[in-house]
């Protein structure tokens, strides 16, 4: 199925996509500061230090989809016979 006549699901992938993105390393960093906490009674630094984690590395992986998302859109729109951008 070409992805420019169903436009819909391809918003639905790539909202899934960046929602899986941003939550799973939340949860997972936010867990492991949790417990952090809770064996070296730490509270509330190792939650907000995997939290802080979670924010940076997803950000960074935000940025990087949407890098490659733009080049895409970019190379899609290219006239047939030219040569891609590097």
């Amino acid at each position: 199925m070409p992805e420019t006549k169903r436009p819909m699901l391809v918003a639905l992938k790539i909202a899934s996509e960046l929602g899986f993105s941003i939550a799973i390393p939340l949860v997972a960093f936010a867990l492991g500061g949790r417990w952090i906490d809770r064996h070296y009674g730490t509270s509330p630094w190792g939650l907000l230090g995997g939290v802080l984690i979670s924010i940076i590395l997803t950000s960074v992986m935000l940025v990087q989809k949407f890098a490659k998302m733009v080049k895409d859109i970019e190379t899609s729109l290219l006239p047939p016979n030219t040569p891609k951008p590097e």
